[in-house]
């Protein structure tokens, strides 16, 4: 057990994992600070709890950043515009929001006083390869603005790693499962929402190599991180995913889990066509293992079956349609400027 940390700030806490993990904090006794502008409301997030505290604020505003992370120990780094298809939406948002906001943030969390900083960056920073394991080493050929923004953003942070402010990055693989700010823009939850609402599935391309990760992972990889000992985290990097499979795979899991769990609805099929999203990348997720004894315990099977639970409880209605569920519709109904 490292420092006791008391009061966690996580900036994008009103998004799909920061919805999940804020209530897990809470429970485990830490007070809980989001700092989000909410493009995706906040009635899920659980604002009665004497604990917790949100900030609808601007990245941007440094202002009221200075001011919200006074008193806090451990910052969590979500937020951003997030998505490759979001992000061109706009691309002078994202570049101010993802890039040019991320190290004055980080300055002045440490001013304040902050002394821990997670930052989540993304397994996509890798882009496009053909090497069986990539490592935390393997050189960052990112595709998109997107990508390589989360990849130009680990440095700036490390620049202010010290003994009283210890940084650590995350690079996830894409998430998957069920979160009160449901995401169904994402590989296996596209496909669970496909197959329970459309009875087929349509497979874009399917020889990519995905690796993927449950958000109920992600969030207890967050609360290892802020308890663990600094010098374990201190300045390093660690990828974090699951299976990595290809996306024919992860169709044919979907398809024979949703069939399991809800047999009412009958055959599903899969449809082939072709895709230009060729990012594809198999990684090596030892070194977290090895170093910080953490190893995901949730499948894909998992997800689907908690997204079927979810459908069956009537939590997703509208799911075809609905832009809360699709960062880059609901981006294009605000004016985010």
């Amino acid at each position: 057990m490292g420092e006791q940390v008391k009061h966690v700030l996580v900036t994008g806490g009103a998004g799909y994992v920061g919805s999940l993990l804020c209530p897990q904090l809470l429970d485990l006794g830490y007070k809980v600070t989001v700092y989000d502008m909410c493009f995706f409301g906040s009635d899920f997030l659980p604002q009665t709890n004497p604990n917790f505290k949100l900030i609808k604020g601007d990245l941007r505003d440094q202002n009221a950043l200075s001011k919200a992370f006074v008193g806090v120990d451990t910052v969590i780094n979500l937020a951003c515009i997030s998505n490759d298809a979001s992000f061109e939406l706009d691309e002078q948002l994202s570049t101010s929001v993802n890039l040019e906001a991320f190290e004055p943030m980080v300055i002045a969390a440490k001013k304040a006083g902050v002394t821990r900083f997670i930052y989540a960056s993304s397994s996509s920073v890798y882009g496009v390869s053909d090497k069986p394991d990539v490592t935390e080493d393997h050189p960052l050929v990112p595709l998109t603005l997107y990508n390589k923004y989360k990849g130009m953003c680990e440095p700036l942070l490390f620049k202010h790693q010290s003994e009283d402010f210890v940084c650590v990055t995350i690079r996830p693989a894409t998430l998957c499962g069920w979160a009160p700010r449901q995401r169904l823009d994402l590989s296996v939850n596209i496909l669970t929402n496909h197959a329970v609402n459309n009875k087929k599935i349509t497979v874009f391309g399917g020889s990519q190599l995905r690796p993927n990760l449950h958000v109920q992972d992600m969030c207890d990889l967050y609360k290892l991180l802020l308890e663990i000992d600094s010098n374990k985290i201190a300045g390093k990097t660690f990828n974090c995913g699951f299976q990595n499979m290809s996306i024919a795979d992860i169709a044919d899991i979907v398809r024979k889990t949703v069939m399991s769990v809800m047999p009412e609805l009958g055959d599903i099929g899969i449809v082939f066509a072709p895709s230009d999203d060729i990012r594809s990348y198999h990684i090596n997720s030892e070194k977290i293992q090895n170093e910080l004894g953490f190893r995901p315990r949730f499948t894909i099977e998992d997800a689907v079956r908690d997204l079927c639970k979810a459908f069956k409880r009537g939590d997703l209605k509208s799911s075809m349609t609905d832009d809360r569920y699709y960062n880059v519709k609901m981006l294009k109904t605000q004016n985010t400027a």
